[in-house]
């Protein structure tokens, strides 16, 4: 690994782990013009696109953050492992809530993100906790393993 990827991974893994609401303005330091974003919710080109999706989650959520914790980086290929924490606005705001995942990330020649693509699993780290309708993710999930 380049010296210079490096150095890009690393100042992408301190926005994404120091982002807020106001450094949201500035996403387009970190992502190409063209840049595509997709996540189990969200499939979105473009800066303005990309800029709405973490502006939502500021919106939506308390104190959301990100703790990367593994960095795979082979050339242009980046996969990192993160921590999603944050509380819901809407329900329980005294319980921090943490979402375990991994970004994979194709950087462009300067550094920046042109492809982003989110993973982590929507109905364990999402659905099964919120009240109503994680009792109905946690039937059928036992319905299937029972299968």
């Amino acid at each position: 690994m380049s010296n210079d990827t490096r150095a890009a991974v690393d100042r992408l893994c301190a926005y994404f782990e120091t982002i807020s609401p106001q450094s949201v303005a500035g996403i387009g330091e970190f992502y190409t013009a063209d840049a595509r974003f997709k996540d189990p919710f969200n499939e979105v080109h473009g800066v303005p696109a990309i800029r709405g999706i973490f502006e939502h989650m500021f919106h939506n959520l308390h104190q959301p953050r990100f703790v990367v914790t593994q960095q795979v980086v082979d050339g242009a290929q980046v996969f990192l492992v993160w921590e999603f924490r944050f509380r819901f606005k809407r329900f329980d705001t005294t319980t921090e809530q943490v979402r375990r995942g991994g970004s994979h990330l194709v950087l462009a020649p300067d550094g920046r993100i042109n492809e982003h693509r989110d993973y982590w699993d929507a109905a364990e780290e999402l659905y099964e906790k919120l009240p109503g309708v994680g009792a109905l993710m946690r039937w059928l999930k036992r319905r299937a393993n029972s299968a």
